[in-house]
């Protein structure tokens, strides 16, 4: 089973924010900290603060950070939702702008749903925080140092 691109961004900024002494990190931060490009991280922080795993701060002195609830969020759970994909294969629009001929009475389709599923099932008892406090590389990230206030 392969993410989608804005879910890996989505996990990365998750597993960053989530890390012990994170703190509140701007997108440009979290973009450099995780080797993505910060318009990426931009939709990922806007996509995760609409799902209540992050909080958002404007401004100056502003940035992101992890809730309570984000750190409890299922990783299973929290994929599903990030995933809008309908299918692990698109049987529509195949070579010749036409349906895949198999459609009607493919059998392949449904088990690849239930496939995608059991990835999901097996990630569920699995919590951003369990993901952020086991990962050794996650605890050596070089976090930037606290910005002062004005």
């Amino acid at each position: 089973m392969k993410l989608s691109a804005f879910a890996d961004v989505c996990l990365r900024t998750v597993m960053v924010l989530g890390a012990p002494g994170a703190g509140q990190l701007t997108s440009r931060e979290i973009a450099d900290l995780v080797s993505v490009p910060y318009n990426h991280v931009t939709k990922a922080v806007l996509e995760l603060r609409t799902l209540g795993v992050l909080d958002v701060v404007r401004g100056r002195n502003g940035g992101a950070s992890i809730t309570q609830t984000g750190l409890q969020t299922s990783v299973g759970a929290l994929l599903r939702t990030l995933d809008k994909r309908e299918d692990v294969v698109d049987c529509t629009d195949h070579d010749a702008n036409s349906n895949c001929p198999l459609a009607g009475g493919c059998r392949l389709r449904g088990a690849l749903r239930a496939a995608r599923e059991a990835f999901y099932a097996a990630l569920d008892p699995l919590t951003v925080q369990e993901i952020c406090e086991t990962s050794p590389a996650i605890t050596l990230l070089p976090f930037p140092t606290v910005r002062r206030s004005a």
